[in-house]
């Protein structure tokens, strides 16, 4: 999480929403990483998850992510969990939820629905609270 955090940090230089996320292969060395950048691209599928993802996809040379892990400062939404699932990433760890549009246990659960087709680990609330002030200091900030 300390490498996620440091990412999501940087983040906030772009003017994106400060996430950092990171993909950790089955021997813990990172495969890919990635920080939101929707506003830095103009691409609203740029969340810090997605980016990761295509880091460690493009590294391995493969679209599946079996045995990995990605550890994000965010509970993601329902469009990262859907390609987290379509990943086939086997763990999912995140610090802060999101109680707006969380699709991991606070809107929707999209991981763990019963009818999903892939089933993964999940940890949350990883160090919570300094991954929620990362969120609450950058809007206060924007105001």
């Amino acid at each position: 999480m300390d490498q996620a955090i440091k990412i999501a940090k940087a983040a906030t230089t772009t003017g994106d929403v400060p996430v950092g996320a990171i993909v950790v292969d089955k021997d813990g060395v990172i495969i890919g990483q990635g920080s939101n950048e929707r506003e830095a691209n103009n691409d609203p599928t740029a969340h810090a998850e997605i980016v990761a993802i295509r880091s460690a996809t493009s590294r391995i040379k493969s679209s599946r992510l079996d045995g990995c892990t990605l550890i994000v400062t965010l509970e993601p939404c329902a469009m990262c969990a859907g390609a987290i699932a379509q990943a086939r990433i086997s763990n999912l760890i995140f610090g802060a939820w999101d109680e707006k549009a969380g699709a991991v246990g606070s809107v929707w659960d999209v991981i763990r629905d019963p009818r999903a087709l892939y089933k993964m680990n999940v940890t949350a609330g990883i160090r919570e609270s300094e991954c929620a002030k990362l969120l609450t200091d950058f809007f206060e900030n924007q105001r």
